[in-house]
């Protein structure tokens, strides 16, 4: 009897396993921080990046509009490449002058121009080395496939992949303008 409870209760114990949603791989969150150190004082690094409004530091931006400024839920869209290029919508949720920081977070994107979903971002200026700036570029967001077995152009590493080349290409611009090379 004994040995039958216990084969039993092994029995059920592998069918949980088999089919604990634990087996199932859909996306998992990623998180990526990447940081520059920029050859200028953090407020003159702060008066180029810090309008949520005017993304034209970025090489990628061909322009921004957008409505509220800095304040709380105001809105930008971004225009890729050139006039009638891809766009990028985002929202503001959080902004501080005083600590050179501001988050957003995109609302609306097609998963061929940037390959992520959920995607949220932090943008931060502090003081770095030698009267230096570090900027911060923080972000957090889904492969662009939110089911199970992506094509490699919406999994995790293209995701990582095309985020890492938006944010070096920021700080390459950042570097180019501060240092004149």
């Amino acid at each position: 009897m004994l040995l039958r409870l216990i084969a039993a209760f092994s029995l059920l114990l592998a069918l949980i396993v088999l089919v604990s949603p634990s087996q199932a791989h859909g996306p998992t969150r990623q998180k990526l921080t990447l940081t520059t150190e920029v050859p200028a004082a953090p407020a003159d690094v702060w008066a180029v990046i810090g309008n949520f409004q005017d993304m034209s530091w970025h090489p990628a931006v061909f322009s921004t509009k957008g409505e509220g400024g800095n304040a709380i839920d105001a809105t930008r869209v971004l225009t890729l490449g050139e006039e009638g290029g891809p766009t990028i919508s985002e929202v503001l949720y959080k902004y501080s002058d005083e600590k050179m920081s501001y988050s957003y977070r995109i609302t609306d994107v097609k998963v061929e121009v940037l390959p992520v979903t959920n995607y949220s971002s932090h943008l931060t200026v502090k003081p770095g080395k030698d009267g230096g700036s570090l900027v911060e570029w923080r972000g957090a967001f889904y492969r662009g496939y939110p089911n199970n077995d992506p094509p490699e152009n919406l999994n995790e590493e293209a995701a990582i992949a095309a985020v890492t080349a938006v944010y070096e290409a920021g700080f390459d611009a950042l570097q180019k303008r501060f240092s004149g090379k």
